[in-house]
Parts: structure tokens; sequence; C-alpha cells
């Protein structure tokens, strides 16, 4: 924990903790189908397991505001701490990234090509490149900043919960912690594995990193 000494006294930094997790596995994912902001998919039941699974582990932490995308995914995925009576905001800022033509379309050895030739330009710091009617990683980080900005701005809440998208989580895991953009695919995570921030007014910092204890009793359906 940082201090900083004002009038002679040793005052200890307001600390806000952002639970941040990815929304629970759907068929897309299972079927290796490509899933963006336009694909509004539903939990399968992995998972509704995983979510089941997380809430187990967390439904005593006391969040006070449970943060999601507006795609149902990630709402179903945090349904139980919304039924608890934990207040929910809804933030199409946190949305997946629109891939747009590919979406819907399921990998093959020509689609395979398409999305591992943006992902390695974007590696290389072309992050102003996006697919056919989809959007760059610049244009994702740029409306991620304004939903981050709305969360931070709401210093009553020290403790919230965040579920948002796998592509759309690297982007925002990289620029807040200092990384360009370019350096998103440092950031691993799977479906609902947890990541935890701590945010002391300067900046962020990574305290757990892609945490998927919570999953150890989990077996999944084949």
């Amino acid at each position: 924990m940082k201090y900083i000494f004002f009038s002679a006294k040793l005052l200890k930094l307001a600390v806000k903790k952002i639970f941040l997790i990815r929304h629970g596995e759907t068929e897309y994912n299972r079927s290796g189908i490509v899933q963006g902001s336009g694909v509004n998919s539903a939990l399968n039941e992995n998972g509704y397991l995983q979510a089941e699974l997380f809430y187990q582990a967390y439904k005593e932490y006391p969040f006070e505001k449970v943060y999601t995308s507006s795609l149902r995914r990630t709402i179903q995925s945090v349904e139980k701490f919304i039924e608890k009576g934990i207040p929910h905001e809804i933030l199409p800022g946190l949305n997946e990234i629109s891939w747009g033509k590919s979406e819907g379309i399921k990998f093959s050895p020509e689609t395979n090509k398409i999305y591992e030739e943006i992902i390695e330009s974007w590696k290389k710091g072309n992050i102003h490149l996006k697919l056919d009617g989809g959007e760059s990683p610049v244009e994702v980080k740029s409306r991620q900043q304004i939903a981050i900005q709305h969360i931070l701005d709401n210093r009553r809440e020290d403790k919230v919960l965040v579920c948002m998208h796998g592509r759309a989580m690297k982007i925002l895991l990289a620029w807040i912690t200092g990384h360009s953009v370019a350096d998103m695919d440092l950031f691993e995570h799977v479906n609902l594995s947890l990541y935890i921030l701590h945010y002391n007014g300067n900046g962020f910092e990574i305290h757990v990193n892609n945490d998927t204890d919570h999953l150890t009793n989990y077996s999944p359906v084949v």
C-alpha cells in the first residue's frame, strides 16, 4: 500500500478495487465462431456453471456495484449478484470489439488467416487497423476510457465487479497499466477468469492476475 505525508500526518490513500472478469462460456466460444459486439449470444451450460462457481466464491464479498457491457452474456455471468440486490449498471463502452463482417463465422483456414494477420498487425503497432466493418483497438480504447472514467467518478463505490469480453479485456488491461494497446496479448484470460485491480487516484495496479481458483471444482460439459 502507498502512503503520502500531509501536515505531519501519515494518510492512507483511498483505493478503489475493481474485480474484472470475462463472461462465461457461450456456444460461440465452444464452437470456434467469431463473436464480437454484434453477436448477442447467451451463456451455454458450461458458462452458467462457471458463473455459479464464481458466485459461490464471491457471494459474501461486499460489492457496491456491478457493471457489465450491454451484451447478455456479461449480464448472465453476474446475474446472481444482481438478483441479490447489488446495483447494476450497463455501460456499452465495455462491449466486445466489433469484428465487422467476420462475426458469426466459424473459424476455418481462411478466416483464421484473416484473424491472425490482423492480430499480428496490431502487435506490430498498427492499432488503427480493423477488419471490414469492424473496430480498431484505438476505437475500443476510446469508448473504454469513457466507461472507466465513469466508474472511477463514482467515488462512493470502493469495491465493484466488472464483467466484459475477451479482446476488449485485453485492450483495457493494456492501456490502464500503462502499456501500448499493441501489447494487449500480454494479458491472458479464460472464460470467467478474474483480475483484481487497485486504483489509488494515480494509476492502476494488478493485484490478482488471471485467477481461476474459483473454477477448481468445475467439470466442463464435453
